[in-house]
């Protein structure tokens, strides 16, 4: 995040593809699943917006407010379904971390020139370093649990037969919209958006 304005652009870029991919899924699937789509394209689009490069758009300061508002309400919209465990767990943490960005860059944007950094966050970016390294760990073995489960669905499930091998529980390997690793793979890039995001903290 802090290499200059072309990390900014691909963090975008692959943050928005992951955010269209899932708004095409609300599209089929069971109501539950159409749900778990809808947030997960939120969180995409949200983390596209905030990584644009501040050289490029400087947001106002009230954009942060928003930012905070919009995934406070989504995290309080998961918070029931996250005491069922799963993959709703995972919404809710994302949810909250993007609170918890959104509050933590809008002092930084606000007072400095936001010059050289892509997602927003300068160098005087605020936030708590043990919150933010408990984030850390956890989106490191967010990333490496989906990458784990993505790599075994391509090589085991030609010889198996069936396309459902590497689906963890709880939903982590993907939905059954008949594109599992897709879905996977969207999953594995937000979660690898997010780590990059909360290093500029």
């Amino acid at each position: 995040m802090h290499g200059g304005a072309s990390t900014g652009w691909l963090l975008m870029a692959l943050c928005a593809v992951s955010g269209a991919y899932c708004l095409l899924r609300t599209r089929t699937g069971t109501p539950r699943e159409r749900r778990t789509a809808r947030s997960e394209a939120l969180m995409g689009f949200g983390m596209a917006a905030m990584a644009v490069p501040a050289a490029v758009l400087s947001p106002p300061g009230w954009a942060w407010a928003v930012y905070a508002v919009l995934f406070g309400t989504a995290a309080l919209r998961a918070l029931r379904p996250a005491l069922r465990g799963g993959h709703h767990l995972h919404h809710l943490v994302g949810s909250l971390a993007m609170v918890y960005m959104a509050v933590a860059m809008a002092p930084a944007v606000t007072g400095s020139d936001g010059g050289g950094h892509a997602g927003h966050g300068a160098a005087g970016a605020g936030g708590i370093p043990a919150l933010t390294g408990v984030l850390l760990v956890y989106y490191a073995f967010y990333v490496l649990g989906s990458a784990g489960r993505l790599l075994p669905a391509a090589a085991v499930a030609p010889a198996g037969g069936t396309g459902a091998v590497g689906r963890g529980p709880g939903g982590f390997g993907g939905g059954t919209d008949g594109r599992p690793e897709l879905t996977t793979a969207c999953r594995l890039t937000m979660g690898i958006g997010m780590f990059a995001m909360l290093l500029t903290l």
